[in-house]
């Protein structure tokens, strides 16, 4: 259990004006407790008061299962949980979990009719990152750029995406506890951002999307994209139009600094992008936080008005995907520092 996180949560939510938080098994209950709790249709739960202790509502059938020294409340089949909680929090705005299902909100809401989503209030918490879990996003990156450094040797013409993704699977389950994600879109595949990867041949000279993750024991994730080009001959405009995504790139990474809103980064790569026509072809946001989650806040989108700090970690990832021929992502994850950030990737970004 980490005492430090449950004592600032606390205090975020008295400053806020809540009454408590109800946190559900997943990401946030972990990083507050360490624990992995599965969740059913029984309500397992977090409760944190503004003030006094905050304790475990878990079903009579998981308490003995569950190993922490917070208080435990167990209840039986036929007894109100969501009665439980409530009366831990008190009366008042509560804050709810994002992992907690519609069966269980709905019926929280009913006792406390005012909820708000418990990830605003705790955004300071999850975003700005601890040093160690900094190191762990580092190691994670070191990682996935090991796998990287394999791939030009898997892009044979011949090969499928199928072929290619599998021994990415390999390598990545290598250097991480688990396989989180793996993209490979070749050719007019790599248009689609989420293509994932298919039974399509690798040609000659084929644009070549490689977007991978994984997950260390820790929980904590990796994410990296490089575009690369089978072997063959080059298409110039495709080469121009890098050119152009990498000087997108280059101006999102240096808009990155504390003090900058998120939409600004956003903007930065945008513009590039927008000035040498590609506009309509770069359609997702820049990038997302990363953590526990691959993807969390803060989120590098237009309108989005946070406010980057210092130790907050998120991707810096521009494309350009034109539907029917090809695409191009260049994606690297980054640690906001005193003066800008630091890039955690280190394989080259030129085309592979």
């Amino acid at each position: 259990m980490n005492d430090f996180r449950l004592q600032k949560a606390q205090r975020l939510v008295a400053e806020a004006g809540l009454a408590g938080l109800i946190v559900g098994p997943g990401t946030e209950l972990f990083y507050l407790t360490g624990l992995h709790i599965d969740s059913h249709e029984r309500l397992s739960a977090l409760v944190v008061p503004a003030t006094g202790e905050a304790r475990l509502v878990v079903p009579a059938t998981d308490a003995a299962s569950v190993f922490t020294a917070l208080p435990i409340v167990s209840w039986r089949d036929g007894e109100d949980p969501y009665e439980l909680c409530a009366q831990i929090t008190g009366e008042g705005v509560i804050g709810l979990g994002t992992a907690l299902t519609t069966d269980h909100v709905l019926k929280l809401q009913a006792l406390a009719p005012r909820t708000v989503l418990a990830q605003d209030v705790l955004a300071e918490l999850f975003m700005v990152k601890e040093p160690g879990e900094v190191a762990q996003l580092r190691a994670a990156a070191e990682a996935i750029d090991r796998v990287h450094a394999r791939v030009p040797e898997l892009l044979a013409p011949g090969r499928t995406e199928q072929e290619v993704a599998a021994e990415l699977e390999r390598l990545i389950a290598a250097e991480h506890a688990s396989v989180d994600f793996v993209i490979v879109g070749s050719g007019p595949n790599g248009a689609n951002p989420h293509h994932d990867f298919s039974s399509r041949v690798l040609e000659p000279g084929d644009p070549v999307v490689v977007d991978i993750g994984g997950a260390f024991a820790s929980g904590y994730r990796s994410d990296c994209t490089r575009t690369y080009q089978v072997p063959g001959e080059r298409d110039d405009a495709f080469d121009a139009a890098y050119a152009v995504l990498q000087e997108a790139f280059d101006a999102a990474i240096a808009a990155v600094r504390p003090g900058v809103a998120a939409h600004e980064i956003d903007a930065a790569a945008r513009r590039v992008i927008t000035d040498a026509g590609y506009g309509e072809h770069f359609f997702h946001r820049t990038g997302h936080g990363i953590g526990l989650d691959t993807h969390e806040p803060p989120y590098i989108v237009g309108g989005n008005d946070q406010v980057i700090r210092e130790n907050m970690a998120f991707s810096v990832e521009p494309g350009i995907y034109v539907a029917g021929q090809w695409g191009m992502r260049i994606e690297d994850i980054v640690v906001v520092t005193a003066d800008g950030c630091e890039q955690l990737n280190r394989q080259p970004r030129t085309l592979g």
